[in-house]
């Protein structure tokens, strides 16, 4: 597609520096994408987004859909104009949420009934709805529709949502191809657990299912989502298959592991082959006054900051830790003070921006 292009700028082993052309303008890899589930990342401004550098911002469809509802994005204008956001910006499909709801899922073939988590109204989403939802709010990249696993969990059932994933992808590929936005691109998810078997297994099903799209006039993937890890296992349980699974996805579009974003493992998947990452983590934890530092995480409640007049983290160049002290920060978080939460959420997303970046200069070296 003529409005998205992917150039391998450098690599260095198994580590790769991608340019990704879309829309709303180019973003670089390894990257970290801010997490914006309600089309908002939590107590960030969109001019501070594009101060801290952000290149992507990621938003969820389960979430829009059930508020303020597609209807309403849509009449917006987009997801980027309801939230005046005019970077590039990605949807995930909300399965993840739909089947965190275990107790109200009823899963078939065609697709998944569930409940809303605001009102309790029932729904019900088929492949070629969630592709249509998503096109309606209107992100640059959008995912697939998969059913993610739990961990642990038996072969059997990790089995079976890898067939489920793997036939979904191939009917949102298909919707996608017929009736899909040209300003936007569909990233199929691998599946499978733990079990690397199952993991090329998934891998195979989607490069069947573009493969036939291709075939028949349709479209291909624009890059491929890497789902169900971090999910409870430890990170060396998800590394004893992550980098062959990254390694067998094809080189020419980004590879983005799901749900990840704590520095080390952000720092071991890059060098295995990863180029984009998403997490809740460093906005979440900075509302509970932990901050990402060069030093370790520090929990900026305890007393021993009491009296630090140092910055944030001294090797940190962000406007947190050249105008603000760590005796500051505590003071905000002892005395339920919201900048608190915005200082820290600033700085831990900065930090992980430029973990990224630094990575990326590394690579090109």
């Amino acid at each position: 597609m003529k409005n998205f292009e992917c150039k391998i700028d450098g690599k260095k082993g198994n580590a790769r520096a991608l340019t990704f052309k879309t829309p709303h303008g180019e973003f670089r890899t390894p990257m970290f994408m801010p997490v914006g589930t309600r089309a908002s990342v939590k107590g960030i401004t969109v001019p501070q987004l594009h101060e801290l550098g952000s290149q992507v911002v990621l938003a969820n469809t389960y979430h829009l859909a059930m508020r303020p509802g597609v209807d309403i994005v849509k009449a917006a204008g987009g997801v980027h104009k309801f939230s005046n956001y005019d970077g590039p910006m990605l949807t995930d499909s909300g399965g993840f949420q739909v089947f965190s709801l275990a107790d109200t899922v009823k899963l078939e073939a065609d697709g998944v009934h569930f409940k809303s988590v605001y009102d309790g109204a029932d729904a019900f989403w088929t492949p070629e709805d969630n592709m249509k939802i998503q096109a309606d709010i209107g992100a640059d990249i959008i995912m697939q529709l998969d059913q993610c696993t739990p961990y642990p969990a038996t072969r059997e059932f990790v089995n079976d949502a890898v067939e489920l994933s793997g036939a979904w992808a191939k009917r949102c590929l298909d919707e996608h191809s017929k009736n899909g936005r040209e300003d936007q691109t569909l990233f199929g998810i691998v599946q499978g657990g733990m079990e690397l078997d199952l993991r090329k297994k998934s891998i195979d099903l989607l490069m069947k299912a573009e493969e036939e799209s291709i075939a028949n006039g349709g479209r291909g993937f624009g890059g491929f989502g890497i789902g169900g890890y971090s999910v409870g296992e430890s990170h060396e349980v998800m590394f004893e298959t992550l980098p062959e699974v990254a390694q067998s996805l094809p080189e020419d579009r980004p590879r983005y592991l799901m749900g990840v974003g704590d520095e080390e493992a952000i720092v071991r998947a890059v060098h295995e082959g990863v180029d984009m990452f998403d997490c809740v983590l460093p906005t979440r934890t900075a509302r509970m006054g932990t901050a990402m530092t060069s030093e370790g995480s520090l929990k900026m409640k305890n007393a021993k900051f009491s009296e630090d007049f140092g910055p944030l983290d001294p090797k940190c160049d962000c406007p947190v830790c050249k105008n603000y002290t760590r005796a500051y920060i505590r003071h905000l978080f002892n005395t339920n003070e919201i900048l608190g939460s915005t200082l820290l959420s600033y700085h831990n997303l900065y930090y992980l921006i430029n973990l990224c970046k630094s990575l990326r200069k590394e690579i090109l070296s």
